[in-house]
């Protein structure tokens, strides 16, 4: 099981974790990779575009002009295709462009991309962002102690309010909440900075607490022999 140093704001080592073999020690699947990212990326399509068909645009149901008589072509509708200000012919319309990427696909996904990052020893640790207030100045200044140089991908805890407004005005860094990490935001980053609590498989990683032992169950007395409870009798 690969073990990584935990750090503070200014690179110094707190303590160490063990990362679960798991989750960034599975092989690199680019099938898995690829299912993932276009997923992802059909899922942020909004599918709002709209055009109104012939049967939509404002106007007229008469006839323009007569059959015939005119030596122009013969016309039915004024709101047709190739009327100006007419409808438009199979034009898009509102959908749905998410498609049914099985779960466990994507959690693989994921993991192959975490192991990827971790081969490279391009995860961090952190211990915690303690914040006292949201600044840009003092989250760049962490990264530059920290030596993570290009794009950094952090992931927060949900009360990590403070971090994330420090870290989101910066155009090389992408906060990003710990239930959101995705695949796609991993590859696009070249660092990937975990705290303890959002580091993925940390309970694993803890020692499990010392249970209870449970009590021996006390014997039932036996009945005594028949010829002992006539004996008691008499």
């Amino acid at each position: 099981m690969p073990t990584i140093d935990i750090k503070d704001w200014n690179n110094k080592k707190v303590g160490s974790v063990d990362l679960p073999e798991a989750i960034f020690a599975y092989p690199y699947k680019e099938h898995l990779i690829h299912e993932a990212v276009r997923n992802y990326l059909a899922s942020l399509r909004q599918g709002t575009h709209k055009v109104k068909n012939r049967s939509e645009v404002s106007g007229s149901g008469k006839k323009p002009y007569r059959q015939k008589g005119t030596g122009r072509a013969r016309q039915g509708s004024t709101r047709s295709p190739h009327w100006a200000g007419g409808g438009v012919a199979m034009g898009p319309k509102p959908r749905d462009y998410s498609q049914k990427t099985p779960k466990k696909m994507i959690q693989l996904a994921l993991r192959s991309a975490l192991s990827d990052r971790a081969a490279d020893a391009k995860v961090v640790v952190i211990d915690a962002w303690d914040f006292s207030a949201p600044k840009t100045r003092d989250a760049k200044d962490a990264l530059e102690a920290l030596g993570l140089s290009g794009k950094v991908l952090i992931v927060l805890d949900r009360d990590d309010e403070a971090a994330y407004k420090s870290f989101r005005n910066m155009p090389d860094a992408q906060p990003i909440l710990a239930s959101e990490l995705n695949a796609y935001d991993i590859l696009c980053n070249d660092w990937v900075v975990f705290t303890r609590a959002t580091l993925p498989g940390g309970a694993q990683a803890a020692a499990p607490a010392p249970q209870a032992e449970p009590e021996a169950p006390v014997a039932a007395s036996e009945p005594a022999p028949l010829e002992e409870q006539a004996g008691e009798e008499a």
